[in-house]
């Protein structure tokens, strides 16, 4: 809602939701999942009332209407998150040469990739789970940025370089993104 002057976002909170708000560090709980993130900003207020969770700027200039949406967009995020949570599905495409693909510990190894002798690897950010079925890849989490920085690991660790990728199209890419029931 804008009123010159003044803006303000409300964002519902489901029942079985738990949030806390402490010197702007919004946690969220449910059941064993818990995501928390900083949303501190001199000019842009957040507050807790009844079941919503109220963003807003008096006297907001463009940045700060700008920051109000980024701070409801990334709350709606983490409830979908402990709600439901993320799942990315890759793809392992090759025609030369069989890609070999493992988790191994923090890190997502790619063996044999166009052939090459070297393991390529990739890092697997915060809690976001990998598991590695054939040739499909599926990533899972409840943090949406660390899934997704994740898969972009992934996918830019296959990128090709000295090839052309009309003809080498060899690698691991993201193929569908959706929210999963926990």
């Amino acid at each position: 809602m804008t009123v010159s002057g003044y803006i303000e976002e409300k964002i519902e909170i489901p029942k079985d939701v738990k949030i806390t708000l402490e010197n702007g560090i919004i946690t969220l709980k449910v059941k064993n999942v818990h995501l928390s993130r900083n949303f501190s900003h001199p000019k842009v207020k957040l507050a807790i009332v009844d079941n919503h969770v109220i963003v807003s700027s008096e006297m907001p200039k463009v940045r700060e209407k700008a920051i109000v949406g980024t701070y409801v967009a990334h709350i709606r995020n983490m409830i979908v998150g402990v709600t439901i949570g993320y799942e990315y599905k890759m793809k392992i495409v090759y025609s030369h040469f069989p890609i070999k693909a493992a988790v191994k510990g923090n890190k997502f190894s790619i063996e044999n990739f166009l052939g090459e002798k070297a393991a390529r690897s990739a890092n697997i950010i915060g809690d976001t789970k990998v598991k590695v079925a054939g040739a499909e890849v599926v990533l899972t989490g409840a943090d949406l940025e660390q899934v997704s920085q994740t898969a972009a690991n992934i996918e830019r660790a296959t990128k090709i370089k000295g090839f052309d990728p009309r003809v080498f199209q060899d690698g691991i890419y993201i193929t569908e993104k959706a929210g999963r029931p926990i």
